[in-house]
């Protein structure tokens, strides 16, 4: 897994409209993670669903913030749309504190009332691909983003690091319920990734672009 490391400067409090034309890298990099995370978070509620598996309802919450992630840093460069970094980094942390709400709850429930999520290959196969993909993608982005000092870029990368660290607590969780039959362990996976929704959301709503990356 990527080290821990600081990314080194914050957002911009302006609109980032305006920014200096971005690198065919960078639009290449961006371009396969809305393709990845569309599909990751479509596979990932797919399962949460069938499965009743909260450990995937987490990872699907976090498919969804950095497919929007990923969706600001392409706005920025859209002409005559203008975004503010601090907004869209904002609303995003509140969104990490609804989704870390909702799926502590229904992990709590779960165990409470002894629910038994069935095993899911589905999951398993996206969350070991997920595990291959983000800590790539996260290398690329904050090399990219130290390059051209672009802080929505380098948000983005935290959001790429967590998503492969939220990909393994679900795996373990899947692979556990799977092979050994022990249905709660998927339950306490899914409380295990609440503290990472909550401390990127807390990142997210200071407009810092640090953390896990």
């Amino acid at each position: 897994m990527p080290e821990l490391v600081q990314i080194g400067f914050k957002s911009s409090k302006s609109a980032v409209a305006g920014a200096p034309k971005p690198s065919v890298s960078v639009l290449w990099i961006q371009g396969v993670t809305l393709v990845w995370m569309l599909v990751e978070f479509g596979i990932s509620v797919y399962a949460a669903v069938t499965a009743r598996s909260p450990a995937m309802l987490a990872f699907g919450s976090d498919s969804l913030v950095e497919l929007l992630s990923a969706t600001v840093v392409l706005l920025q460069w859209i002409p005559g749309i203008s975004i503010s970094e601090r907004r869209a980094s904002r609303t995003a942390g509140a969104l990490l504190f609804v989704l870390a709400f909702v799926v502590a709850a229904i992990a709590a429930v779960s165990l409470a009332l002894r629910l038994r999520p069935a095993a899911s290959y589905a999951g398993i196969v996206i969350t070991i691909a997920a595990l291959i993909a983000m800590p790539v993608l996260s290398f690329l982005k904050r090399r990219e983003a130290r390059r051209t000092k672009n802080a929505a870029l380098a948000a983005d990368a935290v959001q790429s690091a967590t998503c492969a660290y939220l990909a393994l607590i679900a795996l373990t969780g899947l692979v556990v319920n799977a092979a050994f039959h022990v249905t709660w362990f998927d339950s306490v996976a899914a409380l295990l990734a609440v503290p990472f929704l909550v401390k990127e959301g807390r990142s997210a709503r200071q407009g810092h672009a640090c953390g896990c990356c």
